[in-house]
């Protein structure tokens, strides 16, 4: 049996192998109408969804019932390269890009690559300047409400990652996998001035100041300048009278 040409793109319509419906606010593509109709809500700015547990507000009701997911505490799409659990499929569909190796979104400011645009959407923020996220602690001010997130793990005093190298217990996954290349004896970062190699990056990044010459930090007491924050901080124990050793 062969079909006309009308009936061929009647049933790709209907399986969603053709996307007729464009937004012309975002060039997404839709099978059908309604769907296009549905989608527009989310450009409308009108959001009258509301989640009665944290406040956030949606577009559509869909996002809303997805959000809810989160709350519930029910993670039932598992990753099989690491385990992470998701409340979505569709977390799940991208966090596996992390694993893929693909970096296909790069920022134009700094050229550091990404594997979702959404990630590299935030990142940009870091080079706006704008920085809308004030810690209530200590007045720190953060471009993205994930680094804000993270940061508040120091003022909780919570360090539930441990070195089974050494004992030190950090707050944060990512600060304890940084400092574990410490123990690796890997120094892939080199000083071109001395030499000198470190196994962090920021560790060359504050020595790299020992050769700039800039000296921030000032003792009020004495008025002696330091290169390092924490340097200082060592030699204030000399105005204290407190004597560690």
């Amino acid at each position: 049996m062969f079909l006309s040409d009308n009936e061929i793109v009647l049933d790709a319509v209907s399986t969603g192998e053709v996307k007729q419906f464009r937004c012309l606010e975002c060039d997404k593509a839709f099978p059908f109408k309604y769907n296009l109709i549905r989608h527009a809500v989310v450009h409308s700015g009108v959001k009258n969804f509301k989640c009665d547990e944290c406040g956030k507000r949606f577009a559509q009701k869909s996002d809303l019932t997805k959000h809810q997911l989160i709350h519930s505490g029910v993670k039932n799409f598992k990753c099989d390269e690491c385990g992470k659990l998701f409340t979505e499929k569709t977390n799940l569909t991208k966090h596996l890009l992390t694993h893929s190796g693909m970096k296909n979104f790069k920022c134009d400011e700094c050229s550091k690559l990404f594997t979702q645009k959404t990630n590299l959407a935030k990142h940009l923020l870091i080079h706006s300047g704008v920085k809308n996220f004030k810690c209530d602690e200590c007045g720190k001010l953060f471009a993205k409400k994930s680094d804000l997130r993270r940061h508040l793990l120091r003022h909780s005093g919570v360090k539930n990652f441990e070195c089974h190298a050494c004992g030190k217990l950090f707050a944060r996954k990512d600060s304890l996998t940084q400092h574990l290349l410490i123990h690796s004896g890997v120094n892939n970062f080199m000083c071109d001035e001395c030499g000198k190699q470190f196994a962090q990056k920021r560790g060359l990044t504050k020595h790299l100041l020992s050769h700039s010459g800039m000296k921030n930090f000032k003792c009020d007491a004495c008025g002696k300048r330091f290169a390092w924050k924490i340097s200082l901080t060592k030699h204030l124990l000399i105005h204290s009278g407190v004597k560690n050793f």
